[in-house]
């Protein structure tokens, strides 16, 4: 059953689809072993990365990802300083902790494997795990996809391969399938929607907000304290990740490319007034229609620089586009005299099912339908969330999300170098403050337009199938083959 919370996963950058997933499958293969009593059999275990997770892996850390998943880590408790060097670890070590329990040789370079000319057809960034016992006797096998935002999905040891860069045949790809997606919210909630149309209608028929729908779907899962303290939970996580975006001694971003970090400099420059971040109050001189782009940008701009280097963040609903909906967060609380933790709660709850639609409907992964998937997406549903907490209607909410994402069509995904990096971390910044112009463009209108924002999801789908794969997440083409001086 799904839940809005799974768009907000608490994590580890530089990637959602590539660190995050992969960190997630490993630990499930890793856990399995253990739960069947086949770990004892296990001597060594080997990682097989296909697709974008073998073309951009290295530069999207997916291989040490791999290795701290296997090891019984997850994105959320990991010690991230532990996963950059978790390489050099094993590499000294010649040993690994299966599942945190078996001590087995390991042999980083031969058992973890880039697969550059394969991948699977149902999806891009696919994977398998093998385990053999001290004979070189395979024990188990498992395929695993991730299918963006950290969510992943099993698949079949005898799915289909195809080159890298062949279309799927008809039939073999998720996208063929007649539900695009596994997400529902199950028969157990009370306002069980699947379009934005469906959505809006039922707030209509009971005259309710988004937020209130998710609300009675959310608390008829869990309980309605539960639910409030995890979203505030997220809000306070963001909130960290920006501080420590805005106070890093860092000066250059890891990887290769030398991206100097610019968010503790622009933070110093904007806060000689007054440090806004370390007091917990909202500006007073400044409303929605006369605001300051610089601190959004700020805020956007640290998130992602705390994401390239490996920090924790939070999956909003990926890594990749991880700092437009904080950023227009940090906009509502800095920004609007109004604001408070309840209208957090409402931002994330209204922005949670404006995901929820592009999972169910489309996809956001880089890798599947481009960038247009990750920003795109990220933008909409900030547009949405701060529109519904500046009083609009779902009328409104639904206007702004879709502007948010019509503007954000046709986005490639070509990260230089494989890393999340360049365009990835301006990108953020241009997108949050895109979404905070849609709902001045929304907030201005009644909430009548002519493109609903199911026919801009379906486009972006439709131009995802459309999109040369080197503009998917492989760094083949675009940005990153044109910055050569890189």
């Amino acid at each position: 059953m799904f839940s809005i919370l799974d768009m907000f996963k608490i994590g580890v950058g530089p990637s959602s689809s590539h660190t995050v997933g992969p960190m997630c499958a490993a630990h499930a293969f890793a856990s399995s072993l253990r739960e069947t009593g086949l770990i004892d059999r296990v001597a060594r275990v080997r990682t097989v990365l296909y697709g974008s997770l073998s073309l951009t892996g290295m530069g999207h850390g997916t291989d040490r990802a791999a290795v701290a998943g296997l090891e019984g880590n997850l994105p959320d408790t990991v010690d991230t300083d532990h996963v950059l060097t978790i390489r050099e670890t094993c590499e000294r070590t010649g040993t690994l902790r299966l599942a945190g329990v078996r001590d087995i040789a390991f042999d980083y370079g031969h058992d973890v494997v880039f697969d550059l000319w394969r991948r699977l057809a149902a999806h891009p960034n696919g994977m398998r795990f093998e385990a053999y016992d001290e004979t070189g006797e395979k024990v188990d096998e498992q395929v695993w996809y991730s299918i963006g935002g950290g969510f992943i999905r099993r698949g079949g040891v005898d799915d289909p391969m195809i080159g890298i860069h062949d279309r799927p045949p008809a039939g073999t790809a998720f996208a063929d399938e007649e539900e695009p997606s596994t997400v529902g919210f199950g028969p157990h909630v009370p306002y069980d929607f699947a379009s934005g149309d469906e959505l809006i209608a039922i707030c209509r028929r009971e005259g309710l907000s988004i937020a209130d729908v998710v609300w009675s779907n959310e608390t008829a899962m869990r309980p309605a304290d539960e639910v409030r303290a995890e979203l505030l939970h997220v809000w306070r996580t963001m909130r960290a990740c920006v501080a420590n975006g805005c106070s890093s001694t860092q000066d250059v971003l890891p990887g290769g490319l030398d991206v100097p970090r610019r968010a503790p400099r622009m933070y110093r420059r904007l806060s000689s007034g007054g440090d806004m971040l370390a007091r917990d109050r909202r500006r007073i001189d400044a409303t929605l229609e006369d605001s300051d782009a610089a601190w959004v940008n700020l805020f956007a701009l640290a998130v992602n620089e705390e994401n390239a280097g490996g920090g924790r963040i939070v999956t909003a609903p990926t890594n990749g586009s991880a700092g437009i909906i904080p950023a227009v967060l940090h906009y509502y609380w800095h920004f609007v005299p109004s604001a408070d933790e309840d209208g957090v709660v409402r931002f994330l709850l209204t922005a949670g099912a404006i995901g929820y639609l592009f999972k169910r409907n489309a996809s956001i992964s880089g890798a599947e339908v481009g960038c247009q998937g990750e920003v795109g997406s990220a933008c909409s549903m900030a547009a949405g969330g701060l529109c519904a907490v500046m009083g609009g209607t779902p009328e409104q909410v639904e206007n702004a999300a879709e502007i948010g994402i019509e503007h954000n069509l046709g986005l490639t995904c070509d990260p230089v170098g494989g890393l999340v990096q360049i365009p990835c971390i301006e990108r953020n910044a241009m997108a949050a403050n895109t979404a905070i112009n849609a709902v001045r463009m929304a907030m201005l209108g009644d909430g009548s337009h002519i493109v609903t924002l199911d026919q801009a999801i379906k486009t972006m789908k439709d131009t995802g199938e459309d999109m040369m794969a080197k503009y998917k997440e492989t760094s083949k083409g675009g940005l990153a083959v044109n910055v050569v001086e890189c």
